[in-house]
């Protein structure tokens, strides 16, 4: 048993040797080129604005397919009211009361109110939803039924949820503003 023990530390001794004695070789000399940041810079942008090209022709699709009049904004969230409510225009700190019905672009029904047992309950500009309800939210008065589309980037982005909602996934939220507090 001693044996091993000290053929074991002999090997650790050797590897840490070699370690220091010999650095390893390094491959990158003075003339070497580095990878050119520049490029790879534009590559990424390029790669991200054909991904963006990609979904926004997928929404496209969808909602021709539909007929659906949808106005966008500048982030890229298109929305449509589908009854109008009477009650205030929801703004920044109150908290909103809203029945809702989450769907992939595919159509297949991801999450509702119903299933959870209650309505979603949100300080709006706090945080804790996507930010394509936020920004969507404040589009509404009290009482209003929504349709929003909402690209990847103002939903759950290049991972998905964890858990029903995919990668990179376009959402539709079905929503009313049941109320502001």
């Amino acid at each position: 048993m001693h044996k091993a023990i000290g053929c074991f530390r002999c090997f650790w001794l050797l590897l840490l040797t070699m370690l220091v004695v010999f650095p390893g070789c390094n491959n990158n000399s003075e003339d070497d080129p580095l990878p050119d940041t520049g490029r790879m810079q534009e590559a990424f942008a390029t790669s991200n604005r054909r991904l963006i090209e990609a979904e926004e022709e997928l929404i496209n699709d969808f909602v021709n397919r539909f007929g659906w009049q949808m106005q966008e904004t500048g982030s890229g969230l298109r929305y449509r009211i589908t009854s109008s409510g009477n009650g205030p225009r929801a703004a920044k700190d109150q908290t909103a009361v809203v029945d809702y019905t989450v769907y992939l672009l595919t159509g297949d029904p991801v999450y509702s109110a119903e299933d959870e047992g209650e309505p979603l309950v949100f300080t709006i500009g706090r945080g804790g939803v996507v930010s394509g309800l936020e920004e969507g939210i404040l589009l509404l008065r009290e009482g209003d039924q929504a349709v929003f589309i909402m690209p990847s980037h103002l939903a759950h982005g290049l991972p998905g949820d964890g858990r029903l909602i995919p990668r990179r996934a376009t959402i539709i939220y079905e929503i009313e503003l049941l109320a502001l507090n």
